[in-house]
């Protein structure tokens, strides 16, 4: 790409932070990739597009989640903190669909239900925006931090499909932790032998 667009150039976009937690702890990495972000990052965005009582509750629990995962001091072994967040989340889950069964909600349900599409194609873009921490602190977008994350925005959107089809969690998070598992797989090689 350097060649016809001399312009545009990553150099300053490499995923070091990632690279050195796969490097230092490829477990955890594993982990976090194929099963917590997954799990947080399609109750986040997916849960929305024509959401059931449940999964407005999954929806709340994983931002709270989330939100919460930086209260937990850095010094807590992560095999610590994430079980702790897995039961607290299990037993939010479980309160919110009680607490969050009123008229009112479910008259907010049945609007998202109509307006699907348009939340489906929002989710998807903020799905790869907040891919942009991946590359910078903070959040900034130009061209190529664009091009990084079409990417993402693309599996949002598919994430999304498979979700609307099916009517299911269960396989927009199987597909992103395929998806996630096979980069893994293919960084693993080079991140050991460095």
């Amino acid at each position: 790409m350097k060649e016809y667009y001399p312009w545009i150039t990553g150099d300053e976009y490499e995923q070091a932070s990632l690279m050195d937690l796969m490097r230092d702890d490829p477990l955890y990495f594993l982990v976090a990739t194929v099963i917590i972000a997954p799990l947080l990052e399609e109750g986040m965005f997916r849960t929305l597009i024509k959401p059931t009582l449940s999964q407005a509750a999954f929806f709340l629990t994983a931002w709270i989640i989330f939100l919460g995962r930086s209260f937990i001091p850095a010094d807590v072994h992560w095999m610590i903190a994430n079980g702790f967040l897995l039961v607290l989340g299990i037993f939010l889950w479980m309160a919110l669909k009680e607490l969050l069964n009123t008229p009112f909600v479910h008259r907010q349900l049945a609007f998202l239900n109509r307006g699907y599409v348009a939340m489906w194609m929002v989710t998807s873009l903020l799905f790869g925006l907040i891919h942009v921490m991946n590359y910078v602190e903070g959040f900034e977008l130009n061209l190529v931090l664009f091009l990084l994350i079409f990417p993402r925005i693309v599996a949002g959107y598919f994430f999304g499909k498979i979700k609307i089809l099916n009517q299911s969690m269960v396989w927009p998070m199987a597909l992103h932790a395929m998806n996630n598992g096979v980069v893994f797989l293919i960084l693993l090689p080079r991140i050991l032998s460095s």
